[in-house]
């Protein structure tokens, strides 16, 4: 029997634990989930003969060295900053790993060693980072294959509820950390490239400047940049294009109401509020508003932001529960993001029943003997139920098709790497579109840079 080691049984490790099980009589594997919580764990291994559940402590040095040493190829679903230390014993104790966070200058910082032993360390192969990198460079190597010279790259990504579950009025619910959501946009300025101009955008006005993109059967939906559009310039190979930009997939009019909660401060995540949790809802709203001897928070709270009272976005307000003086913040010593994100847990998690989707857009500028072309490449990916939901699908899937892949010798190239040449990224994409990740790819008339016009 193979071994292998995954580390982390949450809601992203769903369908890769499936996939393993699924394929474990056939490829000969044993595999071991080991999760802090060892209901959680044995919940995903569901008695399975080839699988063993086992309570795992990422802190334990000696059960952690234990599993790795057992373990041909280890796959960790932990947290990013805790990736570090199972790399180190993977390379110390010669086993393959992978997981699909971004590359942390430490991870990178074992690269040399895990290429001397052999070893490879593949990073960034999930949804965003990972089918974003393996759709986009799929279709730039193509262009450059015949001749191309790519001018605009333009990726879109957002997990985001199914039409048949959309049931509020933001047409949003969580399919991932809420807590991300919250603090989207926070650490800096959005920076990309437009028309051979660098544009900073500080998360003050981020959520104001939106781009429009249209997919065929889903309708009309808005971005908003991401923090670091220029990160893959050179990892893309376009360093000479005239338009990179990234940016987070949400439905029209999400934006402009979201700008309302940063703007009272609601988003933010420096400082507590004394006495929290004995704070109503109405109170936590009203702290962030001047006072007044007679008018109603919500007068306040509509006069300070210039909302009318027939404006949608007023009623997305008075969906959240903002003004309620009943309920109970329930928190000690929370930030105001703490204090949001409990609120709009109470109202945007997915019920038993709902589904989610995944939308993913990659708009391509390139020029070709003198003409200019454009490729416009879309992903639809709903999912099944909570459990195997299109998120868990898009994260786990190409988890997990990676890791058999390395371990049939499939993939061979060692180091630390993320998933962008032809001997990743060819084979795992192919795979996945027996799971319905499937891109649909359009030659269209050649647009530019028009946020306004963005289709497919």
């Amino acid at each position: 029997m193979r071994n292998i080691l995954v580390i982390g049984a949450g809601r992203s490790a769903s369908s890769l634990i499936q996939y393993l099980l699924t394929k474990s009589e056939q490829e000969n594997l044993n595999i071991t989930i080991g999760d802090l919580s060892l209901e959680l764990a044995q919940k995903k291994v569901k008695n399975h003969t080839n699988a063993r559940a086992i309570a795992f402590d990422i802190f334990n040095d000696i059960q952690r060295q234990e599993e790795i040493q057992r373990a041909d190829i280890v796959v960790s679903m932990l947290p990013a900053h805790m990736h570090i230390d199972v790399a180190k014993d993977c390379l110390k104790f010669g086993k393959h790993m992978v997981t699909a966070s971004y590359i942390s200058p430490e991870m990178q910082e074992l690269n040399d060693a895990a290429k001397a032993k052999g070893l490879i360390f593949m990073n960034e192969i999930g949804l965003d980072p990972g089918i974003d990198h393996m759709s986009a460079m799929k279709v730039l190597d193509e262009i450059r294959a015949k001749g191309g010279h790519v001018i605009l790259f333009e990726s879109f990504c957002g997990g985001l509820v199914a039409p048949e579950s959309d049931t509020n009025l933001w047409n949003y619910k969580f399919t991932w950390n809420p807590r991300n959501v919250v603090l989207a946009g926070q650490g800096g300025a959005a920076k990309f490239i437009q028309e051979g101009t660098y544009k900073y955008i500080p998360y003050n006005k981020l959520f104001r400047r939106t781009e429009f993109l249209s997919v065929e059967g889903y309708g009309r939906f808005e971005a908003y940049a991401n923090r670091d559009s220029l990160k893959y310039r050179s990892v893309y190979g376009l360093d000479d294009a005239l338009t990179v930009y990234r940016g987070t997939i949400r439905r029209v009019g999400y934006s402009r109401a979201w700008d309302i909660l940063v703007q009272l401060g609601m988003t933010d995540d420096s400082y507590t509020i004394e006495n929290s949790e004995n704070m109503t809802y109405r109170e936590f709203t009203n702290s962030f508003l001047p006072y007044h001897p007679t008018d109603t928070v919500e007068i306040k709270l509509r006069h300070a932001q210039k909302i009318d009272q027939d404006d949608i976005i007023w009623d997305k307000l008075l969906e959240l529960d903002l003004f309620n003086g009943e309920k109970k913040v329930e928190l000690k010593n929370a930030t105001p993001a703490q204090i949001l994100e409990k609120i709009l847990s109470e109202k945007w998690s997915l019920q038993p029943d709902d589904k989610d989707m995944i939308v993913m857009y990659h708009k391509f500028g390139y020029e070709l003997h003198g003409e200019k072309h454009q490729i416009d490449a879309t992903m639809v990916c709903i999912g099944d139920d909570q459990t195997y939901t299109a998120m868990a699908k898009t994260v786990g899937l190409p988890v997990a098709i990676a890791t058999l892949k390395i371990l049939n010798g499939e993939i061979k190239t060692p180091g630390v790497q993320l998933p962008i040449t032809k001997e990743v990224y060819l084979p795992i994409l192919k795979e996945l579109e027996e799971y319905g990740v499937i891109f649909k790819e359009i030659d269209v008339p050649y647009l530019g840079y028009n946020p306004l016009n963005v289709s497919s």
